[in-house]
């Protein structure tokens, strides 16, 4: 199959099958648009019941069109689109979108229909947009396949939406609001083309900045992740993800799988290619507006410039939150102020020139801050009041700031009095956002984005060596096992280089005392029984024995307590270990996601991880620096490095995880596996698996 999409924004001619002539059906519509835009290719409507539409010749079927054509816009009932769609093929048509509705969307019948025409696209070499679809813009071509009211201005944002709806609603807001598309592309139910077969298009268009996507699900997360972690490098994605409640999730074994849903995975896969996630539409288009039109911040601090205290005041709340502070502006800063605004204005930051300020004093007070200030962010902030012009100081901020090199945002709060003003900045690409409070979001997704460009890419292939070929046997053992305690999933930590703490697998009293001396004083028991999950909560524990009398009765304690709390369990003896006190305590585990595959897990271990939630996720493969990263996100991490005035072995952790990343490509069969907790003694002394489980598929 071809894999040139560039079909669907480049066409040198555009058939509509299904067009009409009646201004109340959506495929008018569609021809409208297709007509008035600019598009200067050939349009050819596809009606055998009408001899012209819109001016433009109709023709019974494809076939009979004279000409090639490139791409077909398809407007028909679901059952027909079968043979139209081969019909398609026949004539050599090498893009189709897909309007109508009726396929998966509507259930089993729907889907079998879709899946007929997958095949049957595949085998002619046509690749679809849709089904269930809007169509697509192509502002710069004046392409227009959709039935949506307006047309978006030429810019650099691509918009994608796996929802026709959303699409239309983001059309509506922009439309004379000074905010420009390249393109903009309804999915629908992706049959063929994917959110990642675009997002790797948009990344060699020259006239899109930045891609905005709204999406529902992605088929495909290795693909997702690997085309997204390439395309971050060269321009910035902004992605919604909707559908991230988990209501109704099913019980889990461990706390792994307890803290890493579905949704977690999706975050750590955005987060770990460099997407920038946005938690509302209205976030999507302000942090991608922002992308297309002002340079990254250098830093984290802002300056503030204001004619009122609240918004000002709601505006510092924000930037803390996420991360920017309000710079320290000099004494002479200060004094220079001084000498052009009101002598009651405030000079520190925020720079509250009061309620009348005008256009004068705006420019003024930006002037003074980008001459004698290396703060990285402007943040002028205008409340309108009877006195001030809100067009006037709008093109003060254009004039002092349009040769700074430093990002500038406009806060304008309200509605009606600030539309032309807000117009004319956006024309010169200075965002505007109307509720204060916003802006910390935007800057701290531009800072982010800015920060990840820095970063080495790295090298995230693992090498399996001869730890796969060894570990091969050890699966051959299992039988049909599906949840492995400790004592069956140590040996797989063993020969993976995982150290394990000292211990002997008992099974009566006598054995467990002359495990005990082996062993050296203080101990850990523990009940071995494939049928508990969690031992602490079925009293399956007994920790810091030190001597044989304590022993005796801890032995008989714990499998008293097991009876009682578990009486269907088999019990299988006890594990006798050796007692580390010192040291420093965390989780490492993994779970199998459906469709990003091993998600990594680390954090506070112990008992507490699921109170705490100090935990950070990554996805598997990964290099020993992004796995540095990982262990940094949390306050684990902190105290490992020294927190607490003792450094800690955080080589041996990444190490771990490294070498649980490396287990969870080799094996897919782990759907997950738990070390917690992995006892972290001080530097260069390593670090000790305590307690580990795993579930098999």
């Amino acid at each position: 199959m071809q894999d040139n999409l560039s079909f669907f924004f480049e066409p040198s001619s555009v058939a509509v099958i299904g067009a009409s002539a009646n201004p109340d059906k959506l495929s008018y519509g569609i021809l409208k648009n297709l007509s008035q835009y600019g598009y200067e290719g050939k349009i050819f409507p596809i009606n055998p019941k009408s001899a012209e539409i819109l001016g433009y010749p109709c023709y019974k079927s494809v076939n009979d069109v004279p000409e090639d054509v490139d791409l077909a816009v398809i407007i028909l009932p679901a059952e027909m689109i079968l043979d139209v769609l081969r019909a398609c093929g026949a004539k050599g048509v090498k893009a189709c979108i897909i309007i109508s509705g009726g396929f998966k969307e509507l259930g089993e019948e729907g889907k079998k229909r879709e899946e007929q025409m997958e095949i049957a696209a595949h085998e002619m070499g046509i690749r679809i947009i849709g089904p269930n679809c809007v169509g697509n813009v192509n502002t710069y071509s004046g392409l227009n396949t959709t039935f949506i009211k307006g047309m978006p201005a030429k810019g650099g944002i691509a918009f994608v939406s796996q929802s026709g709806a959303v699409c239309g609603g983001v059309v509506d807001h922009i439309l004379n609001e000074g905010i420009g598309f390249s393109h903009l592309i309804s999915l629908g139910n992706e049959m063929d083309v994917t959110e990642t077969d675009m997002i790797e298009y948009l990344a060699n268009d020259p006239e899109t900045k930045v891609i905005a996507a709204y999406v529902e699900s992605i088929r495909d997360g290795g693909r997702f992740m690997r085309v997204a972690s390439r395309v971050t490098r060269q321009k910035p994605i902004v992605l919604l993800k909707a559908g991230k409640s988990e209501s109704g999730a099913k019980a889990v074994s461990s706390h792994t799988g307890s803290l890493a849903g579905s949704q977690t995975a999706y975050s750590t896969a955005f987060h770990q290619s460099g997407v920038i996630e946005v938690d509302s539409l209205r976030s999507l288009l302000q942090v991608a507006m922002a992308f297309d039109f002002q340079p990254l911040p250098e830093n984290n601090q802002a300056v503030i410039f204001t004619n009122a205290g609240g918004p000002a005041a709601l505006l510092s709340d924000g930037l803390d939150v996420h991360g920017f502070k309000l710079a320290d502006l000099t004494e002479e800063t200060q004094q220079q102020l001084k000498t052009g605004l009101n002598p009651a204005a405030q000079t520190m930051n925020p720079i509250d020139m009061l309620g009348g300020a005008n256009e004068e004093e705006y420019a003024f007070a930006l002037r003074v801050a980008i001459e004698k200030s290396d703060t990285g962010t402007l943040l002028p902030v205008l409340v309108p009041q009877a006195l001030v012009h809100p067009v006037a100081v709008a093109e003060a901020f254009i004039r002092e700031t349009e040769k700074s090199h430093r990002t500038v945002i406009a806060c304008m709060v309200g509605k009606h009095s600030i539309d032309e003003a807000k117009l004319l900045l956006h024309q010169n690409r200075i965002p505007v956002v109307d509720f204060p409070e916003d802006i910390g979001k935007i800057l701290s997704a531009m800072l982010d984005y800015r920060l990840y460009r820095e970063q080495p890419s790295g090298q995230k292939e693992m090498q399996s060596g001869t730890k796969k070929k060894k570990a091969i046997e050890y699966f051959s053992r299992k039988d049909d096992k599906k949840f492995l305690g400790e004592a069956e999933t140590r040996p797989l930590l063993d020969l993976y280089g995982i150290r394990t703490v000292a211990g002997m697998h008992t099974h009566n009293l006598l054995d467990t005392q002359a495990a005990a001396e082996k062993l050296g004083y203080p101990v850990v028991l523990k009940i071995v029984s494939n049928d508990i999950l969690h031992k602490s909560d079925a009293g399956g524990i007994r920790l810091d024995i030190r001597d044989q009398m304590h022993l005796d009765s801890a032995y008989r304690s714990l499998l008293a307590e097991v009876k009682d709390k578990c009486p269907e369990a088999k019990l299988e003896g006890v594990l006798v270990e050796k007692m580390y006190l010192e040291g420093e305590e965390v989780i490492i585990g993994m779970k199998r996601d459906t469709n990003f595959g091993p998600m990594l897990m680390f954090g506070m271990g112990g008992i507490y991880v699921e109170a705490f939630h100090d935990v950070s996720f990554r996805i598997a493969p990964l290099d020993m620096d992004e796995i540095h990263r990982m262990i940094d996100e949390t306050v684990a991490g902190k105290v490992l490095r020294g927190l607490r005035g003792t450094m800690y072995d955080v080589d041996a952790v990444a190490s771990v995880i490294h070498a649980l990343g490396q287990m969870a490509v080799d094996f897919t069969q782990i759907q997950e596996i738990e070390i917690n907790p992995l006892k972290v003694l001080r530097s260069e002394k390593g670090a000790i698996a305590l307690d580990a489980r795993m579930i098999l598929l």
